[in-house]
């Protein structure tokens, strides 16, 4: 038990130093290079710290409430991220951004924790309802982010009302929300292994004060982050829709990254799927509504749901593989392996721009 705390708050005091360090370079105005490779260290070990502080918050709630919790407190770097990119103009990344975030979580995420998972555990199983019903409201939203698009691209009447068009869907997406939050809440308590049973279990109090510290920091951390990257990428000479699809994507989503893969190694599926699955349904259906509106009325450029057809059309099939995939309540390496392989081939589609 003393080893475990040692490493708990060693794990913390780690995060916070990086953090620490990514806000001098920041502010010094070092290295941009440095500055990039420090803040996503930081990310890394403040997603490991979530992780932990989540997982612990499943002893108390049933694994859909704490998906809800954590997809919320995962949500903030890239809230903040897309909200200072539209103030400086920089459209096309958070589109990729956001796009790249429900792909990551979907695709590769989800992709690698079946296949570390069933390398560990053989077949898995997990309870299907509720994720069946999280992905048919995935392929809902990605239906009405498709519809905007489609219509500009078919030039029919509604192609000149993109603005209007684009504030009525997010208010539906917004409102399909609200109504799903009651199923996402829905659940059993986790089931603990025997060797957990003994460990004693954090404190609500400290449960919250670490996600709250973590969250926050997470959230300035990212913003360094973003600032680092646009010159990176220059020297780098990576485009802007790769960079937002999947460098700013998969640092948005650190915290999934190391949730969803470590507690299917635990063979805990149901608690995995739902972590997974709730943040890119919280993406499809309350971030990108959100930033939609606040674009309209505090930023100089306006993100609307009309997106570029080769975003659109990959984030259908991931909607839909996904739905695919779990629908059978089970899970193997092999599938992992065909997630992340699809994954590979849309970020390779978008290297060159």
């Amino acid at each position: 038990m003393r080893a475990l705390l040692k490493t708990e708050w060693t794990t913390f005091a780690i995060a916070i130093a990086a953090t620490i360090i990514t806000a001098v370079l920041t502010l010094t105005h070092s290295n941009a290079v440095a500055t990039f490779i420090m803040s996503a260290a930081a990310l890394a070990t403040l997603a490991l710290v979530v992780g932990e502080a989540t997982e612990q918050l499943g002893h108390l709630l049933g694994p859909g409430a704490t998906g809800v919790v954590q997809a919320s407190i995962a949500s903030m770097p890239e809230l903040f991220v897309s909200f200072f990119a539209l103030q400086a103009g920089l459209v096309t990344v958070v589109q990729s951004a956001l796009v790249g975030s429900i792909l990551a979580n979907t695709l590769l995420v989800m992709g690698l924790a079946f296949l570390f998972g069933g390398w560990k555990n053989g077949t898995q199983r997990f309870g299907s309802e509720r994720p069946r019903a999280i992905v048919i409201l995935m392929v809902l939203a990605v239906s009405a982010l498709v519809v905007p698009t489609l219509a500009d691209a078919i030039h029919t009447p509604a192609e000149a009302h993109e603005e209007t068009l684009s504030i009525a869907g997010a208010i539906v997406l917004l409102v399909v929300f609200l109504a799903s939050i009651p199923l996402s809440l829905q659940g059993g308590p986790i089931v603990e292994t025997a060797e957990e049973h003994q460990e004693k279990p954090w404190s609500l109090t400290r449960i919250i004060s670490v996600l709250v510290v973590a969250g926050v920091s997470a959230a300035f951390v990212s913003d360094w982050f973003v600032e680092a990257l646009e010159p990176t990428i220059e020297s780098l000479h990576i485009s802007q829709a790769f960079a937002g699809l999947v460098i700013v994507a998969i640092a948005g989503n650190a915290v999934e990254n190391v949730v969803g893969i470590k507690l299917a190694i635990k063979n805990k599926m149901d608690y995995a799927i739902s972590v997974v699955l709730n943040s890119s349904l919280q993406i499809a259906l309350a971030l990108i509504p959100i930033l939609v509106l606040l674009s309209f009325f505090f930023t100089p450029v306006t993100l609307t749901l009309v997106l570029p057809p080769l975003l659109v059309v990959c984030l259908a099939l991931a909607a839909i593989l996904s739905a695919l995939i779990v629908y059978d309540g089970e899970s193997n390496w092999l599938e992992g392996v065909a997630l992340i392989g699809l994954y590979v081939m849309i970020a390779l589609s978008f290297w060159w721009g």
